[in-house]
């Protein structure tokens, strides 16, 4: 995939370099997604998961905060929605008590994290719009541990994780989307969604990349 588009050289090609301590952002990586019954069902996701748990075990080795997310509407009209379910009703199928309002098992989810000391606690963000931003205390405590970088992994590419990337840039937080940990029920918008990350609100990197960025910051930050 060209990372510019066409046209865009000289005006939308600059790179934003990393900060100095990262977050991952571990967007919506639920069985929404990955359950062939489910009405957001993406095959792609299927794969895309198995590169996401590789990521979160690589991120907590690195002792850097980790950001779960899920998408939960109030019963039984899903009223805390507003106009996003109005958009999308089939959103209404995310209550508390929807399987597939629940994280893939494929993942080490907040709730399965061992209590050790060396690591941060998870922290687990409940959201009922795209970005994990809106209306959160996502951008506070970011600022509060002291991230100025977001790796940003999830579902699906040109919803959540794009509104997600956009946030993050206007909030003052580097966004990095990792190329194989996201996908989309469409193969144009995930595409299209990547290529407009990169060309202004982020940096669109590999799995191996972005293990390379952890790994600089980890030095950097060791005494």
């Amino acid at each position: 995939m060209s990372k510019i588009h066409s046209g865009y050289e000289g005006v939308f090609d600059k790179t934003l370099v990393p900060g100095t301590k990262p977050a991952l952002l571990v967007v919506d990586v639920i069985k929404a997604y990955t359950d062939p019954t489910s009405p957001f069902f993406t095959p792609e996701a299927v794969e895309a998961v198995a590169h996401i748990a590789s990521v979160i075990k690589y991120a907590r080795s690195s002792g850097h905060p980790i950001v779960f997310t899920r998408v939960e509407y109030k019963e039984p009209h899903a009223i805390d929605g507003g106009l996003f379910v109005e958009k999308v009703p089939a959103l209404k199928v995310l209550t508390p008590g929807s399987d597939w309002a629940q994280y893939c098992d494929e993942i080490v989810s907040p709730q399965s994290f061992d209590d050790r000391p060396e690591f941060h606690a998870p922290i687990e963000i409940i959201k009922q719009y795209p970005s994990a931003f809106f209306e959160t205390s996502l951008a506070q405590t970011l600022t509060l541990l002291g991230c100025d970088s977001v790796f940003i992994l999830g579902f699906s590419t040109s919803g959540c994780v794009r509104a997600t990337a956009v946030d993050a840039m206007q909030l003052g937080f580097r966004p990095f989307v990792i190329s194989e940990c996201v996908a989309d029920k469409s193969a144009d918008a995930h595409r299209v969604s990547l290529l407009d990350i990169q060309s202004k609100y982020g940096e669109i990197v590999t799995v191996e990349e972005a293990q390379k960025i952890y790994d600089v910051m980890r030095e950097r930050n060791t005494p």
